[in-house]
């Protein structure tokens, strides 16, 4: 299967790697399977958020000193049906630069992983926080390289008010609908090795970028979840 360009992002693949298995609902033909908004926040808010405590990814010993994020998952309706609201992160920044994200960040004292999301949000892109109904999370996700936990809390956009990037933080501003996600030619997955152990790499590749990393891990589970049970 021909992959989409992706864009110029540098991915630094290891020399020894192996292609992951592809989701059943790569097989199926999405654009009539991708369910309403309403459905979608409702498979959201049933969904069991994996328990930290027995996972092994999160037995590592560097977690100790991790830090908290929280991002949100914005999904909002459009002419080319439900869609995804990520950033690209700007070339300056410390960590993950130029790399595809939502908009997110450390979760300050006394303040919730919700409200980290929502506040993250409206200072990164302008997205108000009323105009956002928060559903539900996904599993929580570490990251090395930032030294971050973080938690991926979804959140269905009522009123998409105009959107502007804080150009500290973002480049670019994406409006992706879930069902150019799940095209064929666009989700693989790699194992790469690594000192800590293989790891399960997920890429969306589109036509002029590349998601990939944490943020295209957390769509990989929120089409698992709330979009291909209906396929």
């Amino acid at each position: 299967m021909t992959t989409r360009r992706g864009g110029e992002q540098i991915i630094p693949r290891p020399p020894e790697w192996r292609l992951g298995e592809s989701p059943t609902w790569l097989n199926e033909d999405v654009r009539l399977g991708i369910p309403e908004i309403d459905v979608i926040a409702h498979r959201i808010s049933t969904h069991d958020v994996a328990s930290k405590v027995t996972s092994q990814e999160f037995s590592q010993e560097w977690i100790s000193t991790a830090r908290l994020s929280a991002v949100l998952v914005p999904i909002v309706s459009t002419n080319d049906g439900p869609s995804i609201i990520l950033t690209k992160r700007a070339h300056h920044l410390k960590n993950h630069r130029g790399e595809i994200s939502f908009p997110g960040g450390r979760v300050e004292e006394a303040e919730s992983a919700h409200g980290a999301a929502l506040r993250e949000t409206e200072e990164e892109i302008g997205l108000l926080s009323r105009n956002i109904d928060i559903v539900g999370e996904l599993d929580s996700l570490t990251t090395f390289v930032s030294n971050s936990v973080i938690v991926p809390v979804v959140g269905c956009v009522r009123t998409l008010n105009e959107l502007v990037a804080n150009v500290d933080e973002v480049s670019r501003i994406m409006i992706v609908p879930i069902m150019e996600l799940m095209r064929p030619d666009t989700y693989r997955n790699e194992w790469w090795p690594t000192p800590r152990g293989d790891l399960n790499i997920h890429f969306f590749a589109l036509d002029d970028e590349t998601i990939w990393g944490a943020t295209a891990r957390i769509l990989r589970q929120f089409i698992d979840i709330a979009i291909a049970p209906s396929l």
